[in-house]
């Protein structure tokens, strides 16, 4: 269901629900704001709260409040809700906590969390679990608490699972400047796409920053990408839930699944949001595509007045993943010129300090800089503490780069090495003028090669699985998997399932059908090599017989074994329940741990999309032919993967598990070797 959250989020009358002093917080930061509509506060047996007259109940209110703070216990929360959507209210904050977030704890939450998305109906509403939202477009909010913000014309839109995070955020000296901040709480009802998607409708928005936990609605979250890039907004996601104890918390919090971390990886370039791992790297990002939007590229120059800064830049640079092209020709003769003989060009550069004070000359080095195939110029500048010095010797820097700017139009950006360094009055002057304040060199480099990376969203829709967990998947014989994969289209060795006993009567025919060398494995064992269940380069049936006293299962494989490899492929795919089918292509065989070399997506995928991942892989340069060696067949490869999707799509309902390691990619084939498969043994009669 599409709700309409105008009402909600720029509302002209906000009712606050409950006398304790979260509720009286909200009216004192709604009168802090400035909110020029009507406050009604309601209680049953308090005569005013926050200093105005309270209301009784809510049928005593003038009209049908368009925001409501629901500040009362969880069992009441539920009343009040459905009391405020048969008023026609136009939604509602709902604070209390011990809905299903605390499931683990008490049996009946979710049942109350039942009854709280029946009591809302169509209404709008945000949490429960959650501190609400600040507007500062418009000077609103429902928040009981302090914040740290200030009332903007345009600006970014922050979302978050945690009204802590959301606090810290709003506290920040970095001269962001925010439009919304809002706390989605557990999502009972209002997912964060949802609400993300109705917050990048309003023109004054210029970003959007997800803080994310768990992804819910994996629908709504293509749809709100795809807005996204209609608008030319770009997204930006804090994913969290990499590591076991985030995943635990995120349970325990928000209610919400935080999934495998490959999966989340895989989604979110899929929808063409760029990822970041830190806030400080969130923010400074989010900043950088306020002022400029997504660059073309990663391709930096940097200009300071230190050969240290210069060499930092240039290093971290290189860990970060942007680039210091050459300077060109035009550069060196226009950077001679401004700077003289005495200053050696390079790009990172370091022009001294002979024109410092000196504006005019500042401002025509800088310029000098500029070039049509640079992504982003950057100017380091660390401003001494006010406390202690005086700044305005530095004053020098900023009047040369606002007049860069503006005799240039080029993508500038001012950063300081340490981000205590960049005075919150100089990032806002530098932002009003169109450079971008960037606190820290590091954050600055890794939010514009995160920029860097934003693209269009994919318009393939997820293949998601079902949600039944019944019946429990188990694993399919080998010999089994590689028929029911070979239906797909699967290129699998010669092979012959046999059990023990038929090893001694095999004759002259395996020769016939399947030929030298062979290979025995043992089945119903996931991994073969560490249980002595796999033997490879029989040559004889003699060998084959001997091979098969010592197998640890009665069940066995013999199949043909493949030559010529040019490299080893793995090919798997896992049913991930909070992002769909992720397929994960990477280094095959023995090199699989020790490479580590790996990428993964989300079914299904395009030929594009396989050809780029492929391309990232270290193993490509053997795929490739590696020093004049021969290469390995792409197309039949392509092939194995595109089976392998088709069996996966074709069979969502059951699929738990497919890996293929090694797929042996020769010269002019591609042959799934070793696979393994579970899945649910549906009955499909």
């Amino acid at each position: 269901m599409t709700r309409d959250f105008a009402r909600l989020f720029r509302p002209t009358s906000i009712a606050v629900i409950g006398g304790g002093a979260w509720c009286s917080q909200v009216i004192e930061q709604l009168q802090n704001i400035g909110f020029s509509g009507e406050i009604w506060p309601v209680h049953p047996r308090m005569a005013e709260i926050g200093g105005l007259p309270a209301y009784r109940d809510i049928n005593a209110l003038p009209g049908a409040p368009d925001a409501s703070f629901v500040g009362v216990n969880r069992h009441t929360t539920v009343e009040v809700v459905a009391e405020l959507s048969r008023r026609g209210a136009g939604g509602a904050v709902c604070f209390a906590s011990g809905f299903l977030e605390a499931q683990q704890e008490d049996g009946g939450a979710a049942g109350l969390q039942k009854a709280l998305l029946a009591a809302a109906g169509e209404m709008p509403i945000l949490g429960p679990n959650c501190y609400g939202f600040i507007n500062y477009l418009d000077g609103a909010l429902l928040w009981p608490d302090q914040h740290g913000g200030e009332c903007v014309k345009r600006g970014v839109a922050i979302l978050t699972q945690s009204s802590n995070i959301a606090i810290n955020m709003t506290m920040q000296r970095r001269a962001l400047p925010i439009a919304y901040m809002v706390t989605v709480g557990n999502q009972a009802q209002s997912d964060i796409a949802q609400i993300a998607q109705s917050l990048l409708e309003d023109p004054r928005v210029t970003a959007l920053g997800l803080h994310i936990e768990g992804i819910r609605d994996l629908r709504a979250f293509e749809d709100l990408a795809q807005r996204a890039a209609a608008l030319g907004k770009p997204v930006v996601a804090l994913k969290v839930g990499r590591s076991g104890q985030a995943q635990a918390a995120t349970l325990s919090h928000t209610a919400s699944l935080a999934g495998q971390d490959a999966g989340a990886d895989a989604l979110l370039r899929r929808c063409g949001i760029v990822r970041v791992y830190d806030l400080p790297v969130f923010l400074e990002t989010l900043k950088l595509l306020h002022v400029l939007g997504p660059p073309a590229g990663r391709k930096l120059a940097t200009i300071s007045c230190s050969g240290g800064e210069a060499s930092l830049a240039a290093d971290l640079g290189q860990t970060q993943g942007v680039e210091f092209p050459p300077l060109s020709n035009g550069q060196r003769q226009a950077l001679r010129e401004a700077l003289g003989p005495m200053v050696a060009l390079a790009n990172p550069l370091d022009y001294h300090t002979y024109i410092w004070r000196d504006v005019p000359a500042m401002t025509r080095a800088f310029s000098a800089m500029v070039d049509p195939d640079l992504d982003l110029l950057m100017l380091i500048v660390d401003f001494p503490r006010t406390d202690r010095c005086s700044a305005d010797d530095w004053d020098c820097t900023v009047e040369a780069a606002i007049a860069t700017r503006e005799q240039t139009g080029a993508p500038l950006a001012m950063v300081a090495t340490l981000p205590e360094l960049m005075p919150e009055d100089v990032a806002m002057r530098l932002l009003h003028a169109g450079v971008v304040p960037l606190a820290g060199l590091q954050e600055a480099l890794t939010a514009a090669a995160a920029a860097s990376r934003i693209g269009p969203p994919c318009d393939l829709r997820l293949a998601l699985p079902p949600v039944d967990a019944e019946p429990a998947p188990v694993l399919v014989p080998e010999g089994e998997a590689k028929q029911r994969l070979s239906v797909s289209g699967l290129r699998v060795p010669r092979n012959r399932r046999l059990a023990r006993a038929q090893v001694s009567a095999l004759g002259g025919e395996v020769t016939a059908d399947i030929g030298f060398p062979l290979v025995l494995k043992a089945e119903g064992l996931a991994h073969k090599s560490e249980a002595g269940a796999l033997r490879l380069g029989l040559m004889s049936m003699e060998e084959v017989s001997c091979a098969a006293e010592e197998m640890p299962t009665d069940q066995l494989l013999l199949e043909e074994m493949i030559t010529g490899s040019v490299a080893e492929l793995l090919v798997g795919v896992t049913r991930d329940p909070a992002h769909g089918f992720v397929l994960t292509l990477g280094a095959g065989g023995v090199l699989t741990e020790l490479l580590q070399d790996s990428v993964s997506l989300l079914l299904p995928v395009t030929d594009i999309m396989l050809e780029e991942t492929l391309n990232t892989l270290r193993l490509n340069r053997l795929l490739s032919g590696y020093r004049g060696a021969a290469a390995a067949d792409r197309p039949a490869i392509l092939r194995a993967i595109r089976a392998v999707e088709r069996y996966v799509l074709a069979h969502a309902d059951r699929v738990e598990e497919i890996e293929i390691n090694p797929l042996i990619c020769t010269a002019t084939d591609a042959i799934a070797v070793d696979v393994l498969l579970r899945e649910k043994e549906i009955n499909d009669d």
